[in-house]
């Protein structure tokens, strides 16, 4: 196991729960009508985004080396 292995592990999970949280919070604003301005597709993309992201983290957390 190499040291570098904890950082990525770390990285990926604060890059994931910052991209649900963006995600979240910036859904939650615009259907208050805070951020009526943002169109649809950024909405979909800070979605995919975080789905992407997701995918990645339990990717890595399967590997066994």
């Amino acid at each position: 196991m190499s040291k570098s292995t904890p950082f990525k592990s770390s990285f990926i999970t604060l890059a994931l729960i910052s991209s649900v949280v963006i995600t979240v919070t910036t859904y939650v604003l615009r259907g208050l009508g805070i951020l009526g301005f943002i169109p649809g597709i950024f909405i979909l993309l800070l979605i995919a985004i975080s789905v992407f992201m997701a995918i990645f983290y339990g990717i890595l957390r399967r590997r066994r080396f």
